[in-house]
């Protein structure tokens, strides 16, 4: 084992305790447009792909851990430190992101997928903030897998100088969560609809999150709005009946794509270079 090694293993055995007693002070509350695409909800369908921005990792990292959950974290070195910590809290993770081991990544989500939950940040691990990659798009195609869209926001976050502006809270502070329900995405878009979905999920994104945000800083009651708390899933991922949206549904939220050309499966074949982490 190496100095590195052991280093990052020390580190975060000191890192964990302290980040569970930080984030424990915070008063954490979401909105849900449906409460059981919550993987701690006993009703909770899956597997499902939810997706949020890099900035506000700490948000689920700590409320959602032992809930059947993979992540997608970067090969960078930078992110060895934070594999230990996510085994730590409960994750399970695959390694990939951008520019190294794109292929691997989306080979090991699709194998993940077909047991757990998947999580993405789809503007990791380099940016640009807040712009959605198509991988997210691209796996929930291939994999038939919901994706659930979630926007998070403190009061007045301290903000690191970083790409994405990390955000962490303060001690005692607001913590918010507005989230999408679960939306079904075609099956082998192709390039043109992976890039139509990934436009409306980015803009989805963004209002979810810039409500989050807004929401925080106000600090008012929203109808609705639930205490959440630090908690393990109710039950496995892995669901015997498939979510399914309607037509309707779907015509009403985002435009579907034709796929049937094998020239355009082809194309989506090509697709995955670039994820997220």
């Amino acid at each position: 084992m190496s100095i590195r090694t052991i280093g990052n293993h020390v580190a975060v055995a000191a890192i964990i305790p302290a980040l569970k007693a930080w984030m424990g002070t915070l008063q954490c509350r979401a909105l849900y447009e449906d409460p059981a695409i919550d993987p701690v909800c006993p009703e909770c369908v899956g597997p499902n792909l939810y997706l949020f921005w890099h900035e506000y990792i700490l948000f689920p990292f700590y409320l959602r851990g032992h809930c059947n959950l993979t992540m997608l974290l970067s090969r960078h070195r930078d992110a060895d430190l934070l594999s230990l910590a996510a085994r730590k809290m409960g994750f399970e993770f695959v390694r990939g992101s951008t520019k190294r081991g794109g292929m691997q990544a989306v080979r090991g989500m699709m194998a993940a997928g077909k047991t757990h939950h998947l999580t993405i940040t789809p503007d990791g691990p380099r940016g640009p903030r807040r712009c959605m990659a198509p991988g997210a798009i691209y796996l929930a195609s291939r994999l038939r897998m919901p994706i659930v869209v979630m926007g998070f926001g403190y009061d007045r976050p301290w903000r690191l100088k970083s790409w994405d502006r990390f955000a962490i809270p303060r001690p005692f502070s607001r913590a918010r969560a507005v989230t999408s329900r679960a939306w079904q995405i075609p099956a082998d878009l192709d390039r043109d609809g992976v890039e139509e979905y990934r436009r409306r999920i980015e803009d989805q994104l963004n209002r979810l999150t810039d409500e989050a945000e807004r929401w925080a800083n106000e600090g008012l009651r929203r109808p609705g709005e639930r205490p959440v708390r630090r908690q393990a899933a109710a039950r496995p991922a892995v669901s015997d009946c498939p979510r399914v949206t309607s037509r309707e549904e779907m015509a009403s939220s985002v435009i579907t794509s034709d796929s049937d050309s094998p020239d355009g499966l082809r194309e989506v074949r090509r697709l995955p270079r670039k994820i997220s982490a």
